[in-house]
């Protein structure tokens, strides 16, 4: 870009991408909220799971959405923010075979299990059978403060945010700041491999 920026034209190429969400917690039901906000047309998103009170501390549903699906009740949610907003919800526990079947025809992955051995799986089934299509995962986001320890990592197609040390645990739960951190620099960098760098400069 060379400085003037069209938003018009901006707004139309969010208006034709379609990211696909693996994951629709804490992580993943916030960032889907961003890129909404910011305009992206298609949202695919996939969890097996249902909205949990005790959940509510750092996730984008209300309380009379418990025990629903959590992608159901986040289509809603999206809905409301902008309706034009395409959302398609797969009530699923993925694994390598439905992440590739699910997310071939997207522009970008996000990233955003609580388990470790999912992300290792998506990561793996991305980089080796999707290995054009970018994948922006999260690490190291429990607890809370150390708010410039949250950093970004670029490594070929795949982009780590995080602090990649603080994982949640008894001690150090996940907490609604540093999770939606963590989720905002994910849409962040979703925006950045979309529209591409700021004023020429690095994305």
């Amino acid at each position: 870009m060379d400085g003037t920026v069209d938003r018009e034209s901006l707004r139309a190429r969010l208006r034709d991408a379609r990211v696909g969400i693996a994951g629709a917690g804490g992580l993943g039901s916030n960032c889907a909220a961003a890129l909404a906000r910011s305009g992206v047309g298609t949202l695919v998103v996939a969890d097996f799971d249902t909205v949990s009170e005790g959940n509510l501390d750092r996730q984008f549903y209300f309380l009379d959405q418990v025990g629903r699906p959590k992608v159901e009740a986040l289509a809603e949610n999206l809905a409301r923010i902008d309706p034009t907003v395409s959302v398609l919800p797969v009530i699923a526990r993925l694994d390598a075979d439905l992440a590739v079947e699910l997310y071939s025809g997207c522009d970008l992955v996000i990233e955003a299990f609580d388990d470790a051995g999912a992300k290792a799986m998506l990561i793996e089934a991305m980089g080796t059978r999707l290995p054009a299509i970018p994948l922006v995962a999260a690490s190291g986001l429990a607890g809370w403060g150390a708010s410039g320890e949250m950093r970004v990592r670029r490594l070929g197609n795949l982009v780590l945010v995080g602090d990649e040390s603080r994982e949640a645990c008894g001690n150090l739960p996940p907490m609604a700041p540093r999770v939606g951190i963590a989720a905002a620099m994910q849409a962040n960098e979703a925006l950045a491999i979309l529209l591409g760098p700021m004023d020429g400069g690095q994305a």
